[in-house]
């Protein structure tokens, strides 16, 4: 499994705003992410995001890339953590629900992230931002099944991670007692997807 190339290092004061961009889309949405609210969120004079991202374009594209980033890095690093564990089911689950469970402690990627996700639905632009993330998800599904010597492929495996961001959506609206034991029973239901036998491809239609 190739691992993905790092993302370049951000300046502290590129690190504080792109910080405070989150926070503003996960409070107000994408509608409210403006040069001067995330000034306002940085604590910073106004004038000081415009000065990094000219442009509320080049602002909504540097905070999908930063979502991306983020969120890529932490699969990278779930993929590793995962090698050895063919044989445990039970380790696979802990391992990806302590993932989960620190995404939902930061709700703010993840409701950044699914902003994001629906404006991408209708801009290409960030769809092709957003596209790097979900094929390196595709990728360590697909390379957990494999490694289990189950019958695997691309489409199953992005099912599987259409799955996966269900999952963590739903729990996010759940009170926080009840997310982990919803996440226990889900990602059990899944990872017995990973390692049983894949379904027959439909019969096409030709009448």
């Amino acid at each position: 499994m190739s691992s993905p190339a790092p993302a370049p290092a951000l300046s502290p004061r590129r690190q504080q705003l792109l910080d405070a961009a989150l926070h503003v889309v996960a409070d107000e949405g994408l509608r409210g992410l403006t040069h001067r609210a995330v000034d306002r969120r940085a604590g910073l004079p106004e004038g000081s995001c415009s000065a990094y991202l000219r442009t509320r374009r080049a602002l909504q594209a540097a905070l999908t890339e930063y979502v991306a980033g983020t969120l890529a890095a932490d699969v990278a690093g779930l993929a590793v953590d995962l090698q050895g564990c063919e044989e445990s089911e039970d380790r696979a689950v802990d391992l990806t629900m302590r993932l989960f469970l620190r995404w939902l402690g930061e709700r703010e990627l993840l409701i950044a992230k699914l902003e994001l996700s629906m404006e991408a639905s209708r801009d290409p632009e960030l769809a092709g931002l957003l596209a790097a993330y979900r094929s390196r998800l595709v990728e360590v599904v697909d390379g957990i099944m494999a490694a289990r010597g189950k019958d695997s492929s691309n489409d199953r495996a992005e099912a599987l991670v259409a799955s996966f961001d269900g999952i963590l959506f739903a729990a996010l609206q759940k009170p926080d007692r009840a997310r982990k034991a919803f996440l226990a029973r889900s990602l059990r239901l899944l990872m017995a997807s990973l390692v049983g036998p894949a379904l027959p491809a439909p019969t096409p239609d030709l009448a």
